[in-house]
């Protein structure tokens, strides 16, 4: 279920998210077109995005920007961002959701494998945000939203590259925060637990992992995508506007 909150800044705001046609991206694009935010999402998932934007177009009277671009291709990378700003305005709020959490054994990673997996997981992260950054220094405010993880934080011991990644994101959101703070341009960051997407429940969720997993939760329920769009909106708008360099952590406490 979307959160029920609105904030009134984000109606009309020119929202970017990575990632935004499946699991939790697609809630995240849903969420935001509810707000009345004029949302574009980049992805590689055409059929996917296509589907989802006629969901919600036909829910809500309002189509989000679907912009096809293979993250790990920097420059086009580079002309999605462009894309959006032509389409809604300089790019205000940013939504780094895009991740590929495959499971990898430490004695199979080579460098290609170790480089191609930073590439989704990482590096997009940063030239997404210094790509919009010159639109958000002109209209003097920005929220950049970095999506980590938790999974660092409990020793996941199946996918040492993406924790790795996951880990240097929140050192990214700090430097950042940093040195954007200074043109009003905030940079948080949010760690979800073990959100029950389509890809997790056909990959790697069993009734025994899952009922452990919710049973060592604080709030014993299963975590769905739209329970994080609720603390993205909130950082994305003037409600957190003191709130900068920050991590986020929404896993039901378990931690």
């Amino acid at each position: 279920m979307m959160p029920s909150a609105r904030f009134p800044d984000l109606d009309g705001a020119s929202v970017l998210i990575t990632g935004g046609a499946t699991g939790i991206g697609a809630a995240l694009t849903e969420g935001f077109v509810r707000q009345g935010s004029k949302v574009a999402f980049i992805d590689i998932a055409e059929a996917a995005s296509v589907s989802l934007c006629d969901r919600i177009e036909r829910e809500t009277g309002r189509r989000p920007l679907f912009l096809k671009a293979d993250l790990r291709d920097v420059e086009a990378l580079r002309a999605a961002v462009a894309r959006a700003a032509e389409a809604h305005g300089p790019v205000t709020v940013l939504v780094n959701n895009a991740a590929l959490d495959d499971r990898h054994a430490i004695e199979d990673v080579t460098v290609e494998f170790w480089d191609a997996n930073q590439s989704i997981n990482l590096r997009p992260h940063f030239f997404t945000a210094q790509a919009v950054a010159p639109g958000m220094k002109a209209a003097g405010r920005g929220s950049i939203i970095n999506f980590t993880s938790t999974s660092f934080l409990i020793n996941h011991p199946d996918m040492p590259s993406y924790t790795a990644a996951k880990a240097g994101i929140i050192g990214l959101t700090k430097g950042l925060a940093g040195r954007l703070g200074k043109d009003g341009i905030r940079v948080n960051a949010i760690a979800p637990g073990w959100v029950i997407t389509e890809r997790q429940q056909k990959l790697w969720v069993t009734d025994e992992t899952l009922a452990a997993h919710v049973a060592k939760q604080c709030l014993n329920e299963v975590m769905k995508p739209e329970d994080v769009v609720g603390p993205c909106l909130f950082l994305a708008s003037d409600a957190s506007r003191m709130l900068t360099a920050q991590t986020l952590i929404v896993d039901g406490g378990f931690l």
